[in-house]
């Protein structure tokens, strides 16, 4: 087990101010977010490792710990594996192990690493330090509850709600769960607090919806970017003109064709794509393919004018010209 540098971890220096601090975690948290990064094990692994550098960082009693020991923390780890009950002192700071059953009433899960077990002893996060040398067993957290959302292209793009049934000693609970702007297929929400009740009085457990979304007719989404088709009649493919894209938002635009734009061609329109999750003004690009519209009847006078042209370009092909 090596040490973890958790000033590294977030990129700041270890006179930054808290203030740093925040920012900084704030900023990576966002970039490796789980919503954001779907299925990412890279990503989880990042969001657990900043968590845990801002769970010690920006505790000044962690941190001031964290700073006294330094590369003295192995002295720790080897006290706390010879069983000493009540924790170790150095410096005037108290460490306290509590058991991995007493972490998992308080998380549900262990988010952290060995690293930090092993520094600050189990039940440090989130301020559970020094809890069981009050005494008293901390009561046992409710399980969590998952349900499915199922959510249209739409939806993903505005945000919307769901209402979930959860069902607390006998009794049915309903429930309402925002799910955010920019969701993307296969995140999960989480509604703390709103899962079932806890024996004895504990904290509840939360809900988490886990988000499908559904296939759309017209737009397909590649993370942040949406791509549809749009028809272009073989006149303005050759000469020019303007045709209408939809977006998502419900709103069309105008798009400029130059002459003798080709089928397939991709045309980018910024800023029309899927919000960002958190920051919705934030937004990815709608790509537009063309697709060459071929009318489905023509006039006899339309048919003498497409004679004509097939005859000019015969002539050009006699001729040897492209």
């Amino acid at each position: 087990m090596q040490f973890r540098d958790y000033y590294a971890v977030l990129g700041v220096s270890k006179t930054a101010p808290n203030d740093d601090i925040k920012k900084a975690y704030r900023k990576l948290a966002r970039k490796y977010h789980p919503d954001l990064n779907p299925g990412d094990k890279a990503a989880e692994a990042k969001f657990k490792e900043i968590n845990e550098a801002n769970e010690v960082l920006s505790d000044l009693d962690k941190r001031r710990k964290y700073d006294e020991l330094g590369a003295n923390w192995r002295a720790y780890e080897q006290q706390a594996g010879a069983g000493q009950p009540s924790g170790w002192s150095q410096g005037g700071a108290t460490y306290r192990t509590v058991t991995p059953e007493e972490m998992n009433d308080i998380l549900g899960g262990d988010p952290f690493s060995d690293f930090f077990h092993a520094f600050f002893g189990r039940g440090a996060a989130a301020g559970q330090a020094g809890r069981g040398a009050r005494g008293g067993h901390r009561p046992k957290r409710g399980e969590d509850v998952e349900a499915l959302a199922e959510l249209t292209l739409e939806e993903a793009f505005n945000g919307a709600t769901r209402r979930v049934m959860v069902t607390r000693a006998g009794q049915d609970h309903h429930v309402d769960v925002r799910i955010p702007a920019g969701v993307k297929d296969g995140a999960r929400v989480r509604a703390a607090g709103e899962g079932a009740a806890a024996p004895s009085g504990g904290t509840a457990g939360d809900l988490y919806l886990s988000v499908r979304v559904l296939p759309h007719p017209r737009f397909e989404r590649r993370g942040q970017d949406l791509h549809t088709r749009v028809a272009v009649p073989v006149t303005a493919a050759l000469l020019g003109g303007e045709v209408t894209v939809p977006t998502l938002a419900g709103s069309t635009l105008r798009l400029k064709i130059p002459e003798l734009t080709g089928a397939g061609r991709v045309f980018r329109l910024r800023g029309h794509g899927m919000p960002t999750v958190g920051s919705p003004e934030d937004r990815g690009d709608l790509y537009a393919t063309v697709e060459i519209q071929i009318p489905s009847t023509i006039t006899p006078e339309e048919r003498r004018h497409y004679e004509a042209l097939r005859a000019l370009q015969g002539a050009r092909t006699r001729e040897g010209q492209p």
